[in-house]
């Protein structure tokens, strides 16, 4: 029998916080005590904010933490032809179409259609001389997967979840991945989206046991259903609590999160901040 296989997959758009370290810690630990294997992606896929410093950032705070990884390391910026084969794979099965809307279209969709206090997006497939109009015109278009008839062929699906949801969510998890709405798996401006990566590079990896926190718990059920329509195997799901702090705001870089580099950089050892942390 195989050993289980964990990841963690940082993406290069900052340097790394304490809640960085919270996961990659939670989940290289997991995979110690299981006698599993240990693999790093760096998802570089936002072509846009990805910069080569943070990578070698990554790899610089990771090794300080203690924590070790099989090399070599896997980019997703060297995974171009699978993805785009994953996304032949769902345009094959008439899963995805093509959205002409743009973002500010998109919104206004969304706040003049009746829903809840987060609404979904559900778009339109158009007719092929328009679509074909706008192919001829150029303009920019987003591929999105239609929820809805995926969801119809997969049927009835589910995940395991080990840790703990938002909602103290555990075992068996029926999906709803109606609730994310016709979500973009590909677009001009960033190549492919992060779902469509993310599982087509878990199967890659051979990943068994995804540990990430728990605000990527919705995101598991559009997850599964993706894998569901392209034969990937099912990892069974770990999700953990995130980290606050004093001012009660989770650690996140859009919050400007003091990083890993300027806590070592404080004298900080690596030692005093796991201990900071308080694993589970």
């Amino acid at each position: 029998m195989s050993p289980p296989v964990f990841r963690f997959a940082p993406s290069p758009t900052g340097h790394l916080h304490r809640g960085h370290a919270y996961s990659a810690l939670t989940t290289w630990r997991a995979a110690q005590a299981a006698d599993g294997r240990f693999r790093l992606r760096i998802e570089d896929i936002d072509r846009t904010r990805s910069r080569p410093e943070f990578e070698r950032a990554i790899l610089e705070d990771l090794a300080w933490l203690g924590i070790d990884w099989e090399p070599p390391h896997l980019l997703q910026s060297n995974r171009g032809p699978a993805y785009g084969e994953a996304l032949d794979r769902l345009e094959a099965q008439g899963l995805i179409y093509r959205c002409f809307r743009t973002r500010r279209e998109v919104a206004e969709a969304m706040t003049q259609a009746p829903h809840g206090p987060e609404p979904a997006y559900f778009g339109e497939r158009l007719a092929g001389a328009e679509e074909s109009r706008r192919l001829g015109d150029s303009q920019p278009f987003a591929w999105r997967l239609d929820i809805r008839e995926a969801s119809r062929l997969a049927g009835q699906l589910a995940f395991t979840e080990s840790g703990s949801g938002p909602g103290g969510e555990q075992g068996r998890i029926q999906v709803d991945p109606a609730l994310t709405g016709d979500i973009v798996l590909a677009r001009k401006d960033i190549g492919v989206a992060y779902h469509l990566a993310v599982v087509v590079d878990d199967a890659f990896q051979e990943v068994t046991h995804v540990v990430r926190g728990c605000d990527l718990f919705a995101a598991t059920s559009v997850q599964r259903l993706l894998q569901a329509q392209l034969g990937l195997p099912e990892p069974i799901y770990r999700h953990h609590r995130l980290l606050v702090g004093p001012d009660g705001k989770r650690y996140a870089k859009r919050n400007r999160s003091e990083t890993l580099q300027a806590i070592r950089e404080r004298g900080v050892s690596a030692q005093q901040l796991i201990a900071e942390l308080e694993l589970d």
